[in-house]
């Protein structure tokens, strides 16, 4: 039995144990909305959060988000940053996952056209994030010429995860101890204008400012 197979059925089991046997009602924590998140974090700002259409708010099923394109003039840089929170992971009706699932961008970008060239897991040795020694998943995208880095993790009450089965584990253990499925996916997206270490170098000296200001919007 795989380890994605095995999450799969602990999901699935812990949600009808939760359903059936445990509280029902969905515990939401107070949290700010990222309309007040600071588009000036030290050298890098962003003119304004872009707008989504209410077909790619239905597809995402996020209740709010932070999607901002962050710009440094010297050295120029352009990091494009996601955050989606989920405030349930869990149909109103049903007790099955759904709709407001968190996307994972491994099984987004493909049908977006992009190509995944490189995929690995890897530490974010940066301050602010919760738990010791986290890691997150990097990935080389392509579509024709173009490419780009992407780092993402899910931050979902109080823990840094990188793995898709991971947190399909945590959304059915949270729902049965503590009532809680809120969660959020954390992206950065580099375009890799001349190499790799060009685009890491901006991802590593924008994300300890992103990280740092994510706790009131992202509840622990």
């Amino acid at each position: 039995m795989t380890l994605k197979l095995a999450a799969a059925l602990l999901f699935i089991g812990l949600n009808y144990y939760t359903y059936h046997y445990l509280a029902r009602e969905a515990v939401i924590p107070p949290r700010t909305d990222f309309d007040e998140f600071p588009l000036k974090l030290g050298d890098w700002s962003c003119e304004g959060q872009q707008d989504l259409t209410p077909a790619v708010w239905k597809t995402l099923g996020a209740s709010d988000i932070l999607l901002c394109d962050y710009r440094r003039p010297d050295p120029p840089g352009l990091v494009s940053v996601y955050v989606g929170y989920h405030a349930t992971q869990i149909r109103e009706e049903g007790g099955g996952s759904g709709e407001n699932s968190i996307h994972p961008p491994a099984h987004c970008l493909p049908g977006s056209g992009w190509s995944i060239i490189d995929s690995r897991t890897v530490p974010l040795p940066v301050e602010g994030l919760p738990g010791e020694a986290p890691r997150v998943k990097r990935l080389v995208i392509a579509k024709g010429q173009a490419r780009q880095l992407v780092y993402y993790w899910y931050q979902s009450r109080g823990r840094v995860i990188a793995e898709d089965w991971q947190k399909i584990i945590y959304v059915g253990v949270d729902r049965a101890t503590r009532g809680r499925t809120d969660g959020s996916l954390v992206r950065f997206t580099i375009p890799i204008l001349r190499d790799e270490d060009e685009a890491d170098r901006a991802f590593a000296e924008l994300a300890p400012l992103v990280v740092g200001e994510l706790e009131p919007y992202v509840p622990i």
